[in-house]
């Protein structure tokens, strides 16, 4: 595995100190959003994490190398440069052996994560079924990688662009727990709640790393769901987001966009139709799930066993 990975010196460090890690995606820096926010943002977003006592991971892959850490030249190249490859599972193989740049989406960022038995990873929001899969067969690599991959995956829910009962169903037959904290309704990115419950409302760090440790140690591979709403100062309003939505995926579908360009389009719809608010909103839930990311990695490291 030596050839394939490199690891940051603070995350070598941390690991040497036996300090909690916290993977981080990459994609949210060369897809997600504009520069110069996206590396801001992941700056901003990796302070939290030292701040509250855990290490920094974000994961890419440079030049067919697996990066577990990132330097903030990286980072920035990241947020700057044209033609990285968005990467899930089926990429990596690809981008590696051709020596390219991938940045990792949530599946996978868990997958890499795991192979650095880092156990918590951050992100902003899952992804899922999208609407109209019954015909497209439109669902996330996402969900089948929280199926086998044994990472927590802190999140503000499934993106608001999804078809969200059909995406907690899938994760209901891959016996993914879907745990809310401090609530007992599914964030939807943008908005605290939906219309869908969690499988269940957990109210501190401490009872999620017990539910990871059991979970892991009873050999019940696969990944759990951390749904954190966004805060309620940055929350979106329901109607609004939702009329928005509809508006950008109508328009998707006459441009017939589709496969992994679906989500970057209507990410980016959706903020021009918003006047820049759901840009601001989505910096805002990422920070946050970072502080709940932190503190569970915090809790969880005294508890954690060679899952991975």
């Amino acid at each position: 595995m030596d050839a394939y990975i490199e690891y940051s010196e603070e995350v070598l460090q941390g690991r040497k100190n036996g300090k909690a890690i916290v993977a981080l995606e990459s994609t949210i820096i060369s897809h997600g959003m504009p520069y110069p926010q996206n590396v801001q943002t992941a700056r901003e977003v990796e302070d939290i994490i030292r701040d509250r006592g855990a290490v920094p991971a974000t994961i890419a892959i440079l030049n067919g190398k697996i990066k577990i850490g990132l330097s903030q030249e990286e980072l920035e190249y990241l947020g700057q440069v044209s033609g990285v490859i968005k990467a899930s599972r089926r990429d990596i193989p690809y981008i590696l052996s051709s020596g390219k740049d991938g940045a990792t989406t949530v599946a996978a960022t868990m997958i890499l994560a795991e192979l650095a038995g880092i156990a918590v990873f951050v992100t902003g929001g899952i992804g899922g079924v999208h609407r109209g899969a019954e015909q497209t067969m439109d669902i996330s690599a996402d969900l089948e990688e929280l199926a086998k991959t044994s990472v927590a995956v802190v999140c503000a829910g499934a993106k608001s662009i999804l078809d969200i009962g059909l995406t907690l169903e899938y994760l209901e037959t891959k016996g993914v727990p879907v745990l809310g904290y401090q609530t007992d309704s599914l964030p939807a990115f943008y908005t605290r709640k939906s219309a869908y419950d969690v499988t269940v409302q957990m109210d501190s760090c401490d009872e999620i790393a017990a539910l990871l440790r059991t979970k892991w140690d009873l050999g019940l591979r696969g990944g759990v769901v951390i749904a954190n709403p966004i805060p309620e100062a940055d929350a979106m309003e329901e109607s609004e987001i939702h009329r928005i939505i509809e508006s950008a995926l109508e328009e998707a579908g006459e441009r017939n966009i589709a496969g992994k360009e679906v989500t970057p389009f209507l990410l980016g719809k959706v903020k021009e139709l918003t006047k820049g608010k759901s840009l601001t909103a989505n910096i805002a839930l990422v920070k946050n799930n970072a502080r709940v990311g932190a503190e569970l990695a915090v809790k969880y490291e005294p508890l954690k066993k060679t899952h991975v």
